[in-house]
């Protein structure tokens, strides 16, 4: 990071504040849309992966987009006030410092309460064209 020019870093900076957070917006709500519910299961399976597996590594709940948000932030000297994402857009959007135990407790129970949705929801699916497609036959 340290050889991109200030400029470069302040692209990279909105652009992980842009796509990281429509990320988040996507993870919550993407299953609510026929046409986006086996894309947000493939993004949610990513998350899952990225928090549990790379999570082995790196910290349980490690997110590769915040990690690399996180290395812009630092060479631009703006280091984030939070290790979790979810409670840096609070706080940088609202002014709130919520606890980040509560924060990370609510992440996670929404993201459970969608991804059950959303394997829910293609397993309907997919019954659907299964069942259609052997009618067919």
């Amino acid at each position: 990071m340290e050889n991109l020019s200030h400029s470069s870093l302040m692209f990279l900076d909105y652009f992980f504040l842009v796509f990281h957070s429509l990320y988040c917006l996507f993870a919550v709500f993407g299953w609510m849309w026929r046409k986006t519910r086996f894309v947000h299961l493939i993004t949610s399976l990513l998350t899952l992966f990225s928090w549990l597996v790379i999570g082995i590594w790196y910290g349980l709940g490690y997110c590769f987009l915040t990690d690399l948000h996180w290395d812009v932030r630092m060479a631009l000297g703006n280091p984030p006030k939070s290790n979790s994402y979810i409670h840096f857009l609070i706080r940088e959007t609202t002014g709130f410092n919520l606890p980040a135990a509560l924060v990370d407790q609510a992440v996670v129970l929404v993201f459970s309460a969608c991804f059950l949705l959303t394997i829910s929801l293609n397993l309907i699916e997919y019954k659907k064209k299964r069942r259609n497609a052997l009618k067919r036959k």
